[in-house]
């Protein structure tokens, strides 16, 4: 069995365990590393989903999405009702601060526009979009206000990596201009360098990452 057949089965089967995948509509190709992921889903939940599953599997270097959505037909989904449930469920997550974001909806396109504190908030605003009915595709737009109390976090960084057992931090170099956060090396997965840059954006002070990282 070649590797690129191995990989193209490994990503179906995580992708079929996954319950919020939608079943037997996402189709997998493997080339070299890179998975290309087909098919249609009735939601940018379920999209995004397929993604982050994909992203799990060992050996996936690169990932081009192709899911489409499309929407049920018999349902309509006017901008103006998606805006207010996405206004809504923003108002309802503790973890938002109250009237920093404002959602733009065009074509079931959700923009998030706003300056917050942290990373996991902008994180959070963008979780809170993805589920609802009628959203095509969410941009986050919304900035980090700098903290400028604190610059300098690079051992922070480091010694968060070292407390994952993910990660050899000999392989991972962190580097921190200003409030800037560099990471280069090596990891063994997409999955591992997402949570390598979780873990860097969680510094006070971190207000842009830029991952390097390589897949090993």
């Amino acid at each position: 069995m070649s590797d690129d057949v191995a990989l193209q089965k490994a990503v179906l089967a995580e992708l079929n365990w996954d319950p919020s995948v939608p079943a037997g509509q996402i189709g997998v190709i493997a080339k070299n590393g890179v998975i290309t992921l087909t098919g249609e889903t009735n939601s940018y939940f379920g999209k995004h989903a397929a993604e982050t599953a994909a992203g799990r599997i060992q050996g996936v270097t690169a990932i081009a999405e192709e899911i489409k959505v499309v929407l049920d037909h018999h349902v309509r989904h006017e901008d103006t009702d998606i805006a207010a449930a996405a206004a809504a469920r923003l108002a309802s997550n503790g973890s938002i601060p109250k009237s920093r974001i404002i959602p733009h909806v065009e074509q079931g396109w959700v923009t998030l526009h706003g300056e917050l504190d942290w990373q996991f908030e902008r994180d959070a605003a963008e979780q809170e979009i993805r589920p609802i009915e009628g959203v095509v595709g969410v941009m986050n737009m919304i900035t980090v206000k700098p903290r400028v109390d604190v610059f300098d976090v690079r051992q922070d960084i480091r010694d968060a990596l070292h407390r994952s057992s993910l990660f050899d931090v000999d392989t991972i170099r962190v580097e921190v201009d200003g409030s800037t956060v560099r990471l280069s090396g090596n990891v063994a997965s997409i999955h591992d360098r997402k949570i390598a840059e979780s873990i860097a954006w969680a510094a006070p002070g971190a207000v842009k990452v830029e991952n390097r990282l390589e897949i090993a």
